[in-house]
């Protein structure tokens, strides 16, 4: 194995434009790459885009060089423009082989020595400069070529499993739709009428060392990722919750994402399994008795389309609170609800074995990457 300088291995590409009108159908900002995939499924802008971008080809790799902790790496699908946030980067190929390199950028291994060398506090990004300098182990091209076969053959079948589990979300929410949906008759209220009350989070000061570190499970945009929540990445004490706004949500809460970037795409909403407290970029929906939690979360996902389509841009996007609480819910009687509930625990059920093998391959993935690089 050898050694190399980043700047041997890749071709940092600073070529620019300033994006005319028809460059909005072939933009790509960093909001468009997915954390953990190399496939881009969005793409373009309703205007163009404002002030410098870089030039991509297809082929190139795209990497988020702000916000490098996202671990966002792409191949450009197609010729067009990329965010100035980010790297257009080439293989050299007397050094590395083409189709490992996309591999190697999206690597822990790349990936976790160039966030170290991030510069800034708000937004942390990567300097060229610094990047360029960084040494990296690497095996020769043949072993490179063999080990771009194994791992393209396991990357893709992890992508027909992500495409796998969105298609049992799409199943769930075209059976709500069905029952609940397209009935031309019914009683309707709305979404904040449902529920015992309605709340939003706080975050309690990050400058107080004494109210982290405890047993209280503190929820953050960045936490809400599956169908249900019980922990976030950071814990409260006691003392947090008696010295500051921050108050639990009981068991059973519907809880939405209101304010975060992932929100030009995706609406995250989850049920807690225990009480839990939530920071200001959630709201939390607490289903009277006559409404069970899943039939209020799925409530909302089928509005998911509606509700993105109204985000503000901000800082981050926000979807307003009044269209969230305004949601129409059909009222229907308990046994219509729990007849649902079941249809969506079966399908919870074949997620969850793909969700495993996913896991299952994804530490193949690592693992073999981990053994052959560094």
């Amino acid at each position: 194995m050898a050694k190399y300088r980043f700047e041997q291995i890749a071709i940092n590409s600073t070529e620019k434009k300033k994006p005319v009108e028809e460059d909005r159908f072939t933009y790509l900002g960093l909001e468009h790459l997915d954390s953990g995939s190399l496939k881009v499924t969005r793409f373009g802008s309703d205007v163009a885009p404002i002030g410098e971008k870089l030039v991509m080809r297809k082929g190139d790799v795209l990497f988020g060089k702000r916000r490098a902790y996202q671990k966002k790496v792409a191949i450009a699908p197609f010729d067009g423009i990329f965010s100035a946030h980010g790297m257009v980067l080439r293989p050299n190929v007397e050094v590395i082989d083409p189709d490992f390199f996309p591999l190697f950028i999206s690597s822990d291994y790349f990936l976790d020595a160039a966030i170290k060398i991030s510069v800034g506090s708000l937004s942390p990004t990567i300097n060229w400069r610094d990047l360029k300098i960084l040494e990296f182990d690497l095996p020769d091209l043949e072993t490179q070529r063999k080990l771009a076969a194994v791992l393209w053959s396991i990357n893709d079948t992890m992508e027909s499993y992500k495409k796998l589990i969105s298609a049992t979300d799409e199943l769930v929410k075209s059976q709500f739709m069905e029952q609940f949906g397209s009935r031309e008759k019914g009683c309707y209220c709305t979404l904040e009428e449902c529920c015992v009350s309605v709340t939003g989070g706080s975050t309690p000061s990050m400058k107080r060392e004494d109210y982290y570190g405890g047993d209280v499970p503190f929820i953050k945009s960045g936490d809400v990722k599956a169908d249900y929540v019980s922990s976030g990445a950071l814990w409260l004490t006691q003392r947090a919750l008696d010295e500051t706004t921050a108050r639990y949500v009981p068991t059973g809460t519907v809880i939405v994402v209101t304010r975060s970037g992932i929100l030009k795409h995706n609406l995250p909403v989850a049920i807690t399994e225990n009480p839990v407290v939530i920071n200001q970029d959630l709201k939390a929906f607490e289903p009277k008795p006559e409404f069970l939690p899943q039939y209020l979360a799925w409530a909302i996902r089928s509005k998911e389309d509606v509700l993105l389509s109204k985000t503000r841009v901000m800082t981050v996007d926000n979807i307003e609170s009044r269209e969230l609480y305004e949601i129409p819910v059909m009222i229907v009687n308990i046994e219509e609800q729990e007849q649902f509930v079941a249809f969506v625990r079966q399908s919870d059920k074949s997620k969850f074995e793909l969700e495993k093998a996913l896991s299952e391959l994804t530490a193949t993935y690592k693992r073999i990457i981990a053994e052959n690089l560094g």
